[in-house]
């Protein structure tokens, strides 16, 4: 199981994070670092879509691209677009602490009912929707998957620094998962 670092102070954020959009990142969210709106985004944070998840971010920092699991699978012209034409050279990828994604199957009657009663599908089509997709979206561990996830990013886009991260839902902070 990945190692997750605490960041507690501005002394705790890791060296080569110091004065980066990594290390502002962990400032704003864990240690309530206040600034004016930027011009232009700093950082790409690839984030899971789940509700509970929002950051104390200045307005414009960051482009934030929003997917199930943090999965960026599918996401890569859009990271592609964000780097190019942003300029970027730093990304965060963040998972987060009891995620949907992770042993989906045992969410199928939920899913498969939601989609009857809110969606409209039949039960045939609503349970052979979930049974083509869920295998495509399960992720079997958050910090894991992070780790697993930024490691396939940063081959496409060796120039980038990717920083995978954890947001934690019971105290609201992020926490870096150790490479």
């Amino acid at each position: 199981m990945p190692k997750l670092i605490s960041i507690k102070s501005k002394t705790e954020i890791p060296e080569e994070y110091q004065n980066t959009p990594i290390g502002k990142l962990l400032e704003y969210q864990n240690l309530g670092l206040e600034t004016d709106p930027y011009e232009n985004a700093e950082i790409l944070l690839g984030m899971c879509m789940d509700n509970r998840k929002s950051l104390n971010l200045p307005e414009n920092f960051a482009f934030v691209i929003r997917n199930g699991g943090a999965d960026m699978k599918y996401c890569e012209f859009k990271i592609s677009y964000a780097v190019a034409v942003g300029g970027l050279s730093y990304m965060a990828l963040i998972g987060h602490t009891d995620c949907a994604m992770v042993n989906l199957h045992e969410r199928k009657d939920k899913f498969v009912d939601g989609l009857i009663q809110f969606g409209g599908w039949s039960p045939d089509a609503a349970n052979a929707h979930f049974e083509e997709m869920a295998p495509q979206y399960e992720i079997h561990h958050e910090t894991e998957f992070a780790q697993k996830e930024t490691e396939r990013l940063r081959k496409l886009y060796p120039a980038l620094t990717i920083v995978p991260m954890l947001f934690k839902i019971e105290d609201r902070k992020l926490y870096l998962i150790e490479d």
